[in-house]
């Protein structure tokens, strides 16, 4: 599921910023045919690498792209290997927070971290 969506949202990207097929495959480093693919939702989303350079040329954040792909970024999966127990705690403790209130308590990590 998240694979089409994933494609669906990279085609109307890349024909709203009006950049063809051929010239974006040869972008990212794919074949034509494997990009029409993706976006078709026949084949599953790209490597990591591969959505990232999707994500900067579309302009868009690569952390919601690979999330769309069903992907985590390799340096958050990183992180958690670190210290799993007490990031599934502070995730499991932070879901239902809104978008504002994530963003304050990244803040203050960020601020913990300076000190």
């Amino acid at each position: 599921m998240s694979g089409k969506r994933f494609g669906a949202l990279v085609r109307r990207e890349r024909e709203l910023k009006e950049i063809g097929l051929r010239e974006m495959a040869k972008m990212i480093g794919f074949s034509p045919t494997y990009l029409s693919k993706v976006e078709r939702g026949e084949f599953p989303p790209p490597a990591e690498d591969r959505v990232r350079r999707i994500a900067e040329i579309l302009d868009r954040d690569p952390d919601e792209l690979l999330a769309l792909a069903g992907r985590v970024a390799s340096d958050l999966t990183d992180i958690i290997r670190q210290r799993p127990r007490e990031m599934a705690d502070f995730l499991r403790a932070a879901k239902g927070l809104t978008a504002e209130e994530l963003a304050k308590l990244a803040h203050r990590a960020q601020k913990a971290k300076g000190k």
